[in-house]
């Protein structure tokens, strides 16, 4: 087996065929038992470029998806991580690793008070208190979706300029598996109803337990594919700007104490440019009027041109949904989970091919009743130049009635 040991190639080609027979039924104890006769250890790259080249020889994404869980179970304990990069302290992969420790140590409580659920003479006065332990551990861990955005805004997006798209949207549609157990799990508790020890237990087996090992599966596809494999790829510029916009989203049940610097000199900020004019067809501004202007509108924009490329958004005092600089030159459709993308090359194929030119939305987000608009954006041809997203919290004008013919500032 030498000449598969030390063939890449081969290593890559024996895995993919183990993953086409995993999903054709092949039980897992007797995958990995293979897996670890063919191939002893695999270097962690090998399992990223095994997932990629299945999916750009026509594997759908969704496939991988659906038998992600069962792909990392084979690989247990035969990733080679012996040429992983160790990162400073206060880097980005450093502070995900230790968000990974913060989240395992609410994991091993929650599961602590479930052992004591299970005794059958609990008091009363003990069993509300391991009932709210539970709530509040669960509670806690909806945190989660900072470390989740930072990754699907932040990393993805850098890993897709070096043509990684398989493995994130993966990814990504784990984190939303993810998000619904812990948001079907935290409306168990929204009943006025007292819930019985024997109800915590049942619910717990079906759904808070499958959110906990959701989490963990997650940890290990991190620690030991995902970020080795980002640190081989991203440049230390990428890393810094990725840190750079990492407060703007948060930190999941840990918060950075450490400042990282990159190992690097950094480019200076040209300010000149902000002097500048820009001439339309109907006046001008100066970039900072015009940035102000964009700030100053009560609605979220964001513009995305003709080849499906972001090439804009406004930054108002409250956005709806998080945009921040990675976004800009990221394909649209790898800016939204993989379970709405065909909704968004819906929009556009009708928006280019002159069908339709606005497509419009309203949900509930937040405590907030969100209208979103597509509008395609056409030049003085017709000719299609991009779409315009305008999203807004309409609450406010649900309300209205009559009228306010008065100087009245809303507070």
């Amino acid at each position: 087996m030498s000449e598969i040991i030390n063939n890449s190639k081969v290593r890559v080609e024996k895995l993919k065929q183990l993953i086409l027979e995993i999903h054709e039924g092949k039980p897992i104890e007797l995958a990995k038992e293979e897996l670890t006769k063919m191939l002893g250890s695999i270097p962690y790259g090998e399992v990223v470029q095994a997932e990629q080249e299945l999916i750009a020889g026509g594997m759908a994404a969704e496939e991988i998806l659906k038998y992600c869980d069962l792909h990392s179970e084979a690989l247990k304990g035969s990733i080679n991580l012996s040429a992983s990069k160790i990162v400073a302290e206060g880097h980005p992969v450093d502070t995900l690793i230790k968000e990974n420790q913060s989240i395992t140590k609410q994991i091993e409580a929650i599961r602590l008070f479930k052992r004591e659920l299970q005794i059958e003479d609990l008091s009363k006065e003990r069993l509300e208190v391991v009932i709210l332990n539970i709530r509040g551990g669960l509670n806690s861990l909806m945190d989660i979706e900072k470390h989740y955005v930072r990754k699907e805004n932040l990393i993805f997006p850098y890993l897709e300029k070096y043509e990684i798209t398989g493995p994130p949207t993966v990814m990504w549609g784990k984190h939303d598996e993810t998000r619904g157990f812990l948001k079907s799990s935290a409306k168990v508790f929204d009943t006025e109803e007292e819930l019985s020890r024997e109800d915590i237990l049942s619910f717990y087996e079906f759904l808070f337990d499958q959110a906990l090992i959701s989490i963990e599966e997650m940890i290990y596809k991190e620690e030991n594919i995902l970020f080795p494999m980002c640190l081989d790829t991203l440049t230390e510029i990428d890393w810094y700007e990725i840190y750079s916009q990492s407060d703007s989203i948060g930190y999941c049940l840990y918060a950075p104490e450490v400042k990282w610097k990159p190992e690097i000199d950094l480019p200076k900020e040209d300010k000149s440019i902000t002097s500048n004019r820009v001439q339309l067809s109907t006046g001008s501004f100066t970039l900072n009027e015009l940035e102000a202007v964009f700030k100053s509108i009560p609605v979220d924009l964001t513009f995305v041109d003709k080849e499906d490329t972001v090439k804009y958004y406004s930054h108002g005092k409250e956005r709806i949904f998080e945009r921040n600089n990675a976004i800009i030159g990221r394909k649209v459709q790898f800016c939204h989970p993989p379970s709405s993308v065909h909704i968004v090359e819906k929009i556009l194929s009708d928006f280019k091919a002159g069908i339709e030119d606005e497509a419009k939305f309203w949900i509930n987000f937040k405590d907030k009743y969100v209208h979103i608009a597509y509008y395609a954006v056409r030049g003085s041809q017709g000719e299609y130049l991009g779409t315009l997203e305008v999203t807004q919290d309409v609450n406010q004008y649900k309300q209205l009635e009559g009228e306010r013919r008065l100087l009245t500032y809303d507070k």
